[in-house]
C-alpha cells in the first residue's frame, strides 16, 4: 500500500485499492453493526464505513470517542457502491486521530446551522469548513485569477500602489488618519492618483487588485471600512463609452469563465449565471424619469439611494433581461473634481456606475486630463489643485486622453452569489463595529 495520501475526490481512481486518506470529520454515525464517518478535505468529502464484521474491534469501538471536526488519517480500501450518492465508499481499516477536536463547538458549522453571521466571523476558520461557505471563497478566488487574465490578455499591466499616503482625491469620502513616524498620512482610500500617474508613465493600461480603506460610519448590508478594489485606467480612449466597452468586455469574460471553472462551487451553492448578450445604457436624466413614473422622485442632482438602485436593477432585468445595467452622465454636483464634463452639459460628467442586480457594484469616468480645465474644476469644488502637487504634476508634462474604472470584488462576489450580506463575501470584515479576528 502507497503511504502517499489520496484526496477524496481523487477516490473514484482508486476502486479496489488500499489508501490512505486524511481531512476533518464532517459527520459520525454509530449504529449498532455499522458505523459511518463523513470525512472532509479540501477537494471533497467522502463516507467511510466501518463493518463490526470486517473492522477490527478496537478500531470499530475507538469510532465511538470521536468528535467532530477533528482530524484523522484513515487508512481504507476504496470500493463502489451504487445506494452510496457518492458512487463509492471507503471501508475502513485503521484509524489515528492526528488532532483531535473539542466535542463542543463554539459555532454550528453545519449546513442546518441557525449561527448568526457575526458568530460565524469570530469563529471563521470553522464557519469556511462547511462546504457552502468554503465554495463562496474559491469562487471569489477564481474572480480575481480570471480577472487577472483578463486584464493580461487585454494588454494591461499590473501595478501595486501605496495604502499609506499624503493625498486624498476620492471627494467626499473620508480618509483614516494615521501616525506616520513625526507625520500625518491617510489610508489610500483609492488607487486613483497612482492609476493615472502611470498612465502617463508610458504603460498605457494599467490594473491594481489591492485594498481600499473607506472611514465612513455605515453600518449597512453593502458597505465595509476596508474592501478589495478592481482598478483599471486606460490612455488614448476617445470617449467615456470606451471605458463602459472594456468593461462589458470584461464582465462576459468573467461570468463565462467562472460557469466552466467553478460548476462545482456553482451548483453547491445553487447558483445559474446568466450571461447578458449586451449590458442597457440608461442616462441618468432617463432613470430619474422612469422613477418618477413609478413614484420615486429624485431631484436633478441628488445621486441614485439603495431604492432607486433596487428599482433599476428590475427594470433592467425586466425590460432587457439583463441583471447588469450601466447608469450614466450623473450630475457634476455628486462625482469628483477629476471626472470630465460634457462640452455642452457642464453640469453632468462623462461617468457611469455599474448595477448588477439592483446594487451598484462599479463607478467609472473619462478623466478630465487638460490641466487648466482641471485646475479650474477643483476650484469649484472649493478645493486647490495646487495643494496637491504629487497629483497636479502628472497633468503637465504630457497624459494622453484616458478613463477608468473601480470595482469593489466583494460586492462582485456577493451580487453573483445572491448573498444578502457583502460580509459573507469577505473572510474577515471589517466595519465601523468591527475589528478582530
Amino acid at each position: 500500500m502507497s503511504h502517499k495520501r489520496v484526496l477524496l475526490a481523487d477516490l473514484n481512481e482508486h476502486i479496489g485499492s488500499q489508501v490512505i486518506v486524511s481531512g476533518w470529520i464532517s459527520d459520525i454515525r454509530n449504529l449498532s453493526k455499522i458505523k459511518f464517518i463523513i470525512l472532509r478535505d479540501r477537494s471533497a468529502d467522502m463516507q467511510c464505513i466501518a463493518l463490526k464484521n470486517e473492522t477490527s474491534e478496537e478500531v470499530f469501538n475507538s469510532i465511538n470517542s470521536l468528535s467532530k471536526e477533528s482530524i484523522i488519517e484513515i487508512e481504507g480500501k476504496v470500493s463502489a457502491n451504487k445506494e452510496s450518492k457518492w458512487g463509492i465508499e471507503l471501508l475502513i481499516h485503521n484509524i489515528t486521530v492526528i488532532n483531535a477536536s473539542e466535542p463542543t463547538l463554539p459555532i454550528d458549522n453545519s449546513d442546518k446551522s441557525t449561527t448568526e453571521l457575526e458568530k460565524k466571523i469570530d469563529y471563521r476558520f470553522l464557519d469556511t469548513r462547511n462546504k457552502k461557505v468554503n465554495s463562496i471563497f474559491r469562487v471569489r478566488s477564481k474572480i480575481a485569477r480570471i480577472l487577472t487574465d483578463f486584464f493580461d490578455n487585454e494588454g494591461f499591466t499590473n501595478i501595486n500602489t501605496p495604502k499609506i499616503t499624503c493625498i486624498g482625491v476620492e471627494s467626499g469620502a473620508a480618509l483614516f488618519e494615521v501616525k506616520y513616524f513625526d507625520a500625518t498620512a491617510y489610508l489610500a482610500q483609492s488607487p486613483q492618483i497612482y492609476k493615472q500617474m502611470f498612465v502617463a508613465g508610458g504603460f498605457e493600461r494599467v490594473y491594481e487588485i489591492g485594498v481600499i480603506f473607506r472611514a465612513e460610519n455605515s453600518n449597512t448590508t453593502r458597505h465595509l471600512t476596508e474592501f478589495t478594489g478592481v482598478d483599471f485606467e486606460m490612455g488614448f480612449i476617445n470617449d467615456y463609452t470606451d471605458i463602459m466597452d472594456m468593461v462589458e468586455k470584461m464582465i462576459k469574460y468573467l461570468l463565462t469563465h467562472l460557469k466552466k471553472e467553478c460548476e462545482t462551487e456553482l451548483q453547491i451553492l445553487d447558483v445559474e449565471i446568466d450571461i447578458p448578450k449586451e449590458i442597457p445604457r440608461m442616462p441618468m436624466q432617463e432613470a430619474k424619469d422612469y422613477l418618477k413614473s413609478k413614484g420615486k422622485i429624485l431631484s436633478a442632482e441628488d445621486d441614485l439611494d439603495a431604492e432607486a438602485e433596487k428599482m433599476l436593477g428590475e427594470y433592467a432585468k425586466k425590460e432587457y433581461d439583463s441583471e447588469f445595467i450601466f447608469i450614466t452622465l450623473y450630475p457634476w454636483s455628486v462625482r469628483p473634481f477629476y471626472h470630465m464634463r460634457p462640452e455642452d452639459r457642464q453640469d453632468l460628467t462623462k461617468s457611469f456606475d455599474l448595477l448588477y442586480n439592483g446594487v451598484e457594484i462599479a463607478t467609472g469616468a473619462q478623466r478630465e486630463h487638460r490641466y487648466e480645465v482641471l485646475k479650474k474644476q477643483t476650484e469649484e469644488k472649493g478645493m486647490d489643485l495646487e495643494k496637491m502637487p504629487e497629483y497636479a504634476m502628472i497633468f503637465k508634462y504630457g497624459i494622453p486622453p484616458h478613463g477608468g474604472v473601480g470595482f469593489g470584488l466583494d460586492r462582485i462576489t456577493q451580487r453573483l452569489l445572491k448573498l444578502s450580506n457583502v460580509r459573507e463575501a469577505v473572510l474577515l470584515p471589517r466595519d465601523p463595529k468591527r475589528l478582530t479576528p
